[in-house]
């Protein structure tokens, strides 16, 4: 972490002298990295980063990278109705996967164990079934079992996952993204349980007392209500609707630079863009702070701990595109829009 120590000293001298090349001109520059090598990437990875893109650019040469990751979603689908339909089955494949979590974070792996172990069946319910459907929505399409996925999802409060205080400390953007998918998809409303105690389990006048990591937890938990409220990168927030959050940061920014990794420290600048508030301090800030750790010669950022592994860094590397040269919120894309990006549907898909 001592590279990030000096993030924050360098700020001020990052914001009053040149630096080697603007914002743009390095955005520029990681992109180039990543889209000539972007179906090297897993599924996973190259429907991430090519559907940021597109919310970006509108560029229709993403089109590839979106069938891919439609076509992951229905592989989810697919398994989950088939495989996992009824509690029991969900419960016991979430045991199976969480004994076999991995995590390039072995602190956060250990805690993540341990505060899933009497609930194993979120990792099923939350972070695979939930994302799975709110993105085949996004898309226009879902499931041709949806009925029984919407059964299988109704026999759950999700009340005991997203105010679980152990959970909320372990998976906090992650329930901030379920909460609002749930929403999304006309699953019930659980978005203000969440907020009220996330901000019980994270006060503010506690901070000083989290480890690295749980602050790293309760900044990207955060970032992920303003994230979610967009539905990625499609709409602009009401920057009033999330004062608190906003707020919040303009307090702690500096502390945030000194304490959190690149991705989270350009997930704190896209927010505020996402409220059309570009002009804030903190985006200047930012911004300077993701410029600042770019590896020019691999044209990428690197991690903490300096590696430059394209797929481990996609998801840092995609936020700093963004931050660095934003270009507005785009909805979509959907199969009405582009039914030829669609074609053909993958097994299990229909349109809404």
């Amino acid at each position: 972490m001592v590279r990030h120590s000096l993030i924050g000293l360098a700020l001020l001298t990052l914001l009053t002298i040149p630096v080697r090349a603007d914002n743009a001109q390095i955005a520029e520059r990681i992109l180039h990295t990543y889209q000539s090598q972007l179906y090297t990437l897993p599924a996973t990875k190259a429907g991430h980063f090519g559907l940021r893109m597109y919310r970006q650019s509108g560029d229709p040469k993403y089109a590839a990278a979106i069938w891919q990751d439609m076509a992951r979603v229905a592989s989810t689908l697919n398994q989950t109705a088939e495989q996992f339909p009824t509690p029991a089955a969900l419960r016991a494949e979430g045991a199976r996967r969480l004994e076999h979590y991995q995590d390039s974070d072995p602190e956060r792996r250990k805690a993540r164990q341990a505060a899933t172990a009497q609930k194993p069946e979120y990792l099923m319910l939350g972070v695979a079934l939930l994302g799975a459907m709110a993105r085949a929505d996004e898309y226009g399409l879902k499931h041709r079992e949806d009925a029984q996925l919407r059964a299988l999802l109704r026999q759950y409060d999700f009340a005991h996952y997203s105010e679980d205080p152990a959970l909320i400390r372990v998976w906090a953007a992650q329930l901030a993204n379920q909460v609002y998918w749930l929403r999304q998809l006309g699953e019930g409303e659980y978005v203000e349980g969440f907020v009220r105690r996330f901000r019980a389990v994270y006060p503010d006048d506690l901070d000083a007392q989290l480890s690295e990591r749980e602050y790293g937890n309760k900044i990207y938990g955060l970032t992920h209500l303003i994230f979610a409220a967009s539905g990625y990168y499609q709409y602009q927030v009401d920057a009033e609707a999330f004062d608190w959050i906003y707020d919040y940061f303009r307090r702690e920014i500096d502390t945030i630079l000194r304490r959190c990794k690149e991705d989270i420290i350009a997930e704190v600048g896209l927010s505020f863009l996402l409220a059309g508030l570009e002009q804030d301090p903190v985006v200047a800030k930012t911004r300077a702070a993701i410029a600042s750790a770019l590896d020019p010669k691999a044209g990428m950022i690197p991690s903490v701990s300096g590696g430059l592994d394209l797929k481990g860094g996609e998801h840092r590397n995609v936020l700093a595109i963004m931050l660095l040269d934003w270009k507005g919120t785009r909805p979509g894309p959907d199969v009405a829009q582009h039914p030829k990006w669609f074609a053909p549907l993958p097994f299990g898909l229909v349109a809404k």
